[in-house]
């Protein structure tokens, strides 16, 4: 995208990688799907292969390989549902061109918010996907446009391929960009800005750096990179950025060299489970907790009992995700619930021991148990975790 020189340094060593590509890469100048930039990039999974290595490839460009199939023809209705009959109309073309450039099968796989908020399907989607590995296919993700709705969306492949990292237990996420780095400014408005090549630890003035998206085709800037990164970060994964356009970059990988931002990961990795449970979409369940519950979960160590729950709002069912707040509405924990929301709002405020009086049964004395609960407060300081 620039002109600006970038210094070249070693990607961590890895095994098993997600690269993410997006719109801007596959539908060059808000056209329909192009190989221009999409053959370096095959090359390098090609490569990877070769080297006893695996990619999970997510892939944005169904939306716009559809709109390019319409382009004579004005959508009609809502423009989700126009969206989704897009989405639906591009990914068989999205595919195939992924299926043209690599030498292995590819195998389409779509992931809804249900898919990653609901713990049973979240480990069939791992499952699946460690076993196309296994058998040598090259995956390739995207959200399922077709089915999503608004509240319910993932929102952009970023954080998607993030979330699909952490799934599959992926050494590194690639996030090749029509950017070639994380700058200190806009580079497009401002010719002073410098590239940042190595991140060591994502901070609120680091973030504040980034923009929003460059083009009508895209829906992810380098905000949403960020975000991904972040969520990467979490699980222990290290995130690189790099131009997708740039055919000697994306060459360069395959060489384990990265132009472009590496940010790398601070602290030991979070247990798998946890991190699914801080970072997996909620769904609408809440439940409200007081001050002595709160004090309990910061700990990190504690369950949620019923004597400490205020108030249940939304409805869920036994096993789903809950968001679990404090009285002024901030964000304590997320767990996994052992009971529905009737049955919690029959129970809230007593103890465990009046569960199978008030219920007729009992699940157990914990309404989410500390195996299944991610604390979102700091421990000593009672803020909020970034």
């Amino acid at each position: 995208m620039t002109n600006r020189m970038l210094p070249e340094h070693a990607l961590p060593s890895w095994r098993r990688a997600v690269l993410k590509v997006g719109s801007n890469l596959l539908a060059a100048d808000g056209g329909g799907l192009t190989p221009q930039y999409a053959e370096a990039l095959a090359a390098f999974i090609t490569a990877s292969h070769a080297a006893n290595r695996e990619v999970v490839l997510v892939s944005s460009g169904a939306v716009a390989a559809g709109r390019a199939l319409l382009r004579e023809r004005t959508a009609v209705g809502p423009e989700l549902a126009a969206r989704q009959a897009l989405a639906a109309l591009g990914q068989a073309p999205m595919i195939a061109l992924w299926q043209r450039l690599s030498e292995r099968p590819v195998a389409q796989v779509l992931l809804t918010h249900d898919d990653l908020r609901n713990r049973r399907r979240y480990l069939n989607a791992r499952a699946t996907l460690r076993e196309l590995l296994t058998l040598g296919v090259l995956p390739v993700v995207n959200e399922n446009d077709t089915v999503a709705v608004d509240e319910l969306k993932l929102g952009d492949n970023d954080n998607l391929a993030a979330i699909v990292a952490a799934l599959v237990d992926a050494d590194l996420l690639l996030i090749a960009s029509d950017v070639d780095a994380l700058y200190n400014a806009d580079p497009r408005r401002d010719a002073s800005a410098q590239p940042i090549g190595h991140v060591p630890q994502l901070t609120p003035q680091i973030i504040a750096m980034a923009g929003g998206s460059g083009t009508h085709v895209g829906t992810g800037g380098m905000r949403t990179k960020l975000q991904a990164a972040e969520k990467a970060a979490a699980a222990g994964i290290p995130t690189a950025i790099f131009s997708g356009r740039n055919a000697d970059t994306v060459k360069r990988l395959e060489a384990d060299c990265l132009r472009g931002t590496l940010i790398d990961v601070s602290g030991n990795r979070m247990q798998a489970r946890k991190y699914w449970l801080r970072h997996a979409p909620s769904g609408s369940g809440r439940v409200t907790i007081d001050a002595g519950a709160v004090r309990a979960l910061a700990g990190g160590r504690a369950s949620l009992l019923p004597g400490g729950i205020l108030e249940v709002t939304g409805e869920f069912h036994r096993g789903d995700l809950v968001d679990i707040l404090d009285a002024g509405d901030r964000p304590v924990a997320r767990g996994l619930c052992q009971y529905g929301a009737a049955e919690v709002r029959r129970v809230a405020g007593r103890h465990s021991r009046d569960i199978a009086t008030v219920l007729g049964y009992s699940y157990g004395a914990e309404i989410v148990h500390r195996d299944d609960l991610a604390t979102l407060i700091d421990s000593h300081t009672g803020e909020q975790e970034a």
